[in-house]
């Protein structure tokens, strides 16, 4: 896979609501970055929650990103165009013997946890799963898939990490980048060495959709050239998966820089979910492009 030959960051929304000012914060700041690099600021629309993603959304989202102020190369990348190159990447994991499919219902993998209170759990804070499907013989599988029941691909996380260590021997990393203060897009880069392990067997895709966030977007980033991946801390704990597909699938890692979320007045985090006011909504409403700015943290702000 090409490496970056220059700075490429992104913004990588999902059409499945209005946009926020925490969106808007993380757009800005991605172009901000790209601007002092001297680089490219890219707009990924990753549709492929398709019973989600609507084609109003998506237009809003270029509307609004425009308003920002905000420029980018055309065409933009969707990712339910590139259902295709998924499963390719899907079938190289089959071959190598790394997924395997599950048929567990939510309810089942709840039933099966002796102890709630005390069954291990991975960084998002979901149960980790007991592994019900991982050993199934062959012949049951094949005879599950030929029925065509709805079943999941789940990374074989043990299988995994032992094709790492006889093929790479050495520790997994990646660079997380710090921001040295609140008022530069300067950044000093940090070492950290990836704990995959914690997610245990993670969904990599779903019959009916043939990947998943985490498989997309290490696929989408490759080919993309992203060189610096700006997102919120709420996606921090996936870099560790996303590091181990990229040693697994033969990609280069770009750096991370996962910048803090913007919260309501209580602490809680912004969010399409909880119906937090997009700020088309403030623009409707007569707020000037400067009054919206002036909401969100340094280093975004007038005059930066």
């Amino acid at each position: 896979m090409k490496e970056p030959s220059h700075f490429i960051t992104r913004f990588a929304p999902s059409p499945n609501g209005w946009l926020h000012l925490g969106h808007a914060y993380s757009a800005l700041l991605g172009a901000h970055h790209a601007s002092a690099a001297g680089g490219t600021f890219l707009l990924r629309i990753e549709d492929i929650d398709i019973g989600r993603a609507r084609a109003h959304f998506i237009d809003g989202i270029y509307q609004d990103l425009a308003w920002l102020g905000l420029e980018w190369p055309e065409p933009v990348l969707l990712q339910s165009t590139r259902f295709d190159a998924y499963e390719a990447a899907l079938k190289i994991l089959r071959e190598m013997d790394l997924v395997y499919p599950c048929w567990a219902t939510r309810r089942e993998i709840l039933d099966a946890i002796p102890d709630p209170a005390t069954w291990p759990r991975d960084p998002d804070g979901a149960p980790l799963y007991p592994g019900l499907y991982r050993d199934l013989p062959d012949s049951e599988r094949k005879r599950r898939m030929w029925e065509g029941t709805n079943y999941a691909w789940r990374l074989d996380m043990r299988k995994a990490l032992a094709w790492v260590e006889k093929n790479i021997a050495k520790p997994l990393t990646f660079e997380e980048l710090y921001p040295l203060s609140q008022t530069t897009s300067q950044t000093a880069p940090q070492t950290i060495v990836a704990d995959p392990a914690a997610f245990g067997d993670v969904v990599l895709a779903r019959k009916d959709v043939p990947t998943s966030y985490h498989l997309a977007v290490v696929l989408d980033d490759a080919q993309q050239n992203i060189s610096q991946v700006t997102r919120g801390q709420d996606l921090a704990p996936a870099t560790h998966i996303h590091r181990l597909l990229q040693a697994l699938l033969n990609l280069p890692t770009p750096s991370y820089f996962h910048h803090d979320l913007l919260r309501d007045p209580q602490g809680r985090r912004l969010s399409k979910q909880a119906g937090d006011t997009g700020f088309r909504d403030l623009r409707q409403q007569g707020m000037r492009l400067e009054d919206v700015l002036a909401r969100l943290p340094p280093p975004i702000g007038l005059g930066d």
